[in-house]
């Protein structure tokens, strides 16, 4: 009897041991047509045993991109598609490019400060007036998730000015949202769960009835 101890590893094991073991196979067959037309045969089970694959366009090359890489790039044959270099095996992915500037207050999050950024060149006027204010609320929002104590418009106005490198400036007679109002809104926007054991005794009420 053979036992998964004494086999070696698999090349990828979502298509099991047989598949493997008919690959191997076919790799010895010396008649090239005969090898030809048993690896296509294995092609379309590999692709029976994983039929989400189909939901891919180019499912049949990756099928056959595997075949190859299960056979350890020995198998010759007349494929609808060229065979992967050994290399793919060794090589990395590409490295994704990501902002990696640093933020100056990190509880408001990279888009606070885009926003600052795109109302920081407009001309100076009301509109510029209003975007400052709306920024500030925002960031007064935020900083209250981060921070549940009771947060000054001093502080939130020197934050923005910190962010938009002065750009950006409240009039005197701006006045924020209050932090009692921005907790009140939060509150509100939270999903009502009925509590377990309320619906218990409701059960247990309508049992006794």
């Amino acid at each position: 009897m053979e036992y998964n101890t004494t086999r070696g590893p698999m090349a990828i094991a979502e298509y099991g041991r047989n598949i493997q073991k008919m690959i191997e196979y076919i790799t010895t067959i010396e008649d090239h047509e005969k090898r030809t037309k048993a690896a296509k045969f294995i092609v379309n089970v590999m692709a029976q045993m994983h039929p989400q694959v189909k939901e891919s366009g180019d499912y049949k090359h990756k099928l056959w991109d595997h075949l190859y890489l299960i056979s350890d790039f020995k198998l010759d044959v007349d494929s609808p598609y060229p065979p992967p270099p050994p290399q793919v095996l060794s090589s990395k992915p590409e490295s994704i490019s990501c902002h990696d500037t640093e933020i100056e207050y990190r509880h408001y999050g990279k888009n606070i400060t885009l926003m600052i950024e795109k109302a920081a060149i407009y001309e100076e006027g009301p509109e510029k007036d209003a975007l400052a204010k709306a920024i500030a609320n925002h960031m007064k929002k935020s900083y209250l998730n981060w921070n549940r104590d009771s947060v000054t418009d001093e502080l939130i106005e020197e934050q923005l000015g910190v962010l938009s490198k002065g750009a950006l400036k409240l009039k005197q007679d701006m006045k924020l949202a209050t932090t009692s109002d921005i907790l009140a809104r939060n509150k509100k926007r939270r999903p009502f769960r009925p509590k377990e054991n309320n619906s218990q005794n409701y059960r247990g009420r309508r049992k006794q009835q």
